[in-house]
C-alpha cells in the first residue's frame, strides 16, 4: 500500500480542480461560443485562427491530463503559455477578472498555480503509464 504526505493530497486536489477548470473552459469554447467563434474572436484580436484551434486542444487535452495525473508537469508547463495569452486578452480590462471584459488577475494568478503544479508534480492518485513515464523521465 502506497503512503502518501499531506503534500500529495494537495499536489492531488490543485491539479484536479486547475484541470477540472481547463476541461470547462475548453468544452465552453467547443460547444458555447463554438469553434467558429473562438476563431472569429482570437482573429478579432488580431491573433491568428489556428491558434484558437491549439488553445482549445491544450485546454481539453491539458485538462483532462491533469485530472488523470498523466505527464502532469509537461501538461502543466504546456498551459502557461495559453494562460499568459489569456492575460494578455484581458490586461486591457483592468485588474479583477470580474470587470467587463475580465481583467488580468484570474488568468496571471491560474499561470502561478501551473508552476506550482509543475514543481509539486501529479501527487496522489495519479493514473501511471509506464511508457509515458519512460518517455517523459523526471517530468512525468
Amino acid at each position: 500500500m502506497t503512503t502518501y504526505a499531506t503534500s500529495d493530497y494537495a499536489a492531488t486536489l490543485l491539479r484536479v480542480s486547475s484541470g477540472i477548470a481547463f476541461l470547462a473552459h475548453g468544452l465552453l469554447k467547443v460547444s458555447v461560443f463554438t469553434i467558429a467563434g473562438t476563431v472569429g474572436y482570437f482573429e478579432s484580436l488580431g491573433l491568428p485562427g489556428a491558434l484558437a484551434y491549439l488553445t482549445i486542444l491544450a485546454e481539453l487535452v491539458g485538462g483532462i491530463a491533469l485530472i488523470l495525473g498523466i505527464g502532469v508537469r509537461v501538461a502543466a508547463l504546456a498551459l502557461i503559455p495559453v494562460l499568459l495569452g489569456a492575460t494578455w486578452v484581458h490586461s486591457g480590462n483592468g485588474w479583477l477578472f470580474s470587470s467587463e471584459g475580465g481583467g488580468w488577475e484570474f488568468p496571471l494568478f491560474w499561470a502561478v498555480v501551473q508552476v506550482a503544479i509543475a514543481l509539486l508534480g501529479a501527487g496522489a492518485f495519479a493514473v501511471k503509464i509506464p511508457a509515458v513515464e519512460k518517455a517523459l523521465g523526471k517530468f512525468a
